[in-house]
């Protein structure tokens, strides 16, 4: 008898007894439908953890802010360069480093120190974050089959291509980024202007008056040869040096060491490339009217700036230069590891998901 009455099927008593016997069941019935939403969310959050956490995506956003950070900490002394490498003959406004620090002060102020840093930071996240993730990828393609060490001369050729590939992508950032730091600078040949035109305006003034697409990249040939040799040097310095500064029995240097390595390595590849680099200031600058100079090509740039500048005109600006290496630089580097770690270290853990 109570088989058969437990096998009617409206029978309330059974209904009652059933949610006795398995509480669990309308209690999962209940949350059921948010479940598959708390699912997908979770999956996608793991699936982002696996993203961020790969080699290369974490080498292009750590050396993004890598790049922000290393030219903020030196943005007056990186436009002191500037104004040092583009003043000719007959611009001579801006002379040592204390009393250049101090003029650009007098005259305009805090902004003056930082003209240019918003538009290269712009310029700089990407560049730095192309170069970083770029030397990854270039160096797991010139890893030899079965080894673990690159070797230097590969190490040069990847970074080399890194250079290429990083100044390629953004290099009309960088070229707007030199007009805005000279445009407010008070060399008394140079047309002053009342209102300064912002980044987008200065992109759009060279584009329409100087050419069209072509003058967003004036100079590019100078800068590629020098920019090669730079990053490639720069590269191998660092992972030679960070060799070098890590303690026995440890797999990484300190904090300290690694701002050392980025020192030493940014001051040695700057001081083998740097007159590449004073040719192409000048290149982005040619066409502006009251410079004192207008180069017909590389080889002529070289000729005219030795007869009238001497050598040393192929130096100008190194000192600022240098002194800025060891903050840049390393801080360049040691907050690249950082991050590039940090994004590694939040891969899912095993038995996590993906």
């Amino acid at each position: 008898m109570s088989l058969d009455r437990k096998a009617v099927a409206g029978d309330p008593a059974q209904e009652h007894s059933s949610q006795q016997a398995n509480p669990t069941s309308s209690a999962e019935s209940s949350v059921s439908p948010s479940q598959p939403v708390a699912t997908s969310i979770t999956d996608a959050f793991r699936a982002f953890q696996a993203y961020i956490s790969q080699p290369v995506t974490a080498s292009f956003i750590a050396g993004g802010i890598a790049g922000a950070v290393s030219r903020t900490v030196v943005s007056p002394l990186e436009r002191l360069k500037i104004l040092f490498q583009v003043q000719g003959p007959t611009n001579q406004a801006y002379n040592g480093v204390g009393p250049a620090l101090m003029k650009m002060w007098r005259e305009e102020g805090f902004k003056g120190l930082m003209r240019g840093n918003g538009t290269n930071c712009i310029r700089i996240v990407p560049y730095s974050a192309v170069q970083f993730s770029s030397y990854t990828i270039y160096k797991k393609a010139l890893l030899p089959e079965g080894s673990t060490d690159l070797g230097t001369l590969r190490r040069l050729t990847a970074g080399a291509m890194a250079g290429v590939t990083s100044v390629v992508a953004t290099y009309p950032l960088d070229i707007v980024r030199t007009r805005l730091s000279i445009q407010s600078a008070s060399f008394a040949s140079l047309k002053k202007e009342t209102k300064l035109p912002g980044m987008w305006g200065t992109m759009k003034n060279m584009y329409k008056t100087e050419g069209g697409f072509v003058a967003l990249y004036r100079g590019l040939g100078p800068t590629l040869a020098g920019v090669a040799p730079y990053v490639g040097i720069n590269f191998a310095t660092y992972e030679a040096m960070r060799k070098l500064v890590t303690p026995e029995g440890q797999a990484n240097p300190t904090a300290l060491g690694k701002l050392l390595a980025g020192a030493v390595s940014g001051a040695v590849a700057q001081s083998f490339t740097y007159p590449f680099d004073v040719l192409r200031r000048r290149f982005q600058v040619n066409t502006m009217s009251g410079l004192g100079y207008q180069y017909k090509g590389f080889f002529d740039a070289i000729r005219v700036i030795v007869t009238t500048e001497g050598v040393r005109g192929l130096y100008k600006g190194l000192l600022p230069n240098l002194l800025k290496v060891a903050p840049s630089i390393g801080s360049s580097f040691l907050s690249y590891e950082i991050a590039r770690d940090l994004l590694i270290g939040v891969a899912p853990k095993h038995g996590q998901g993906l």
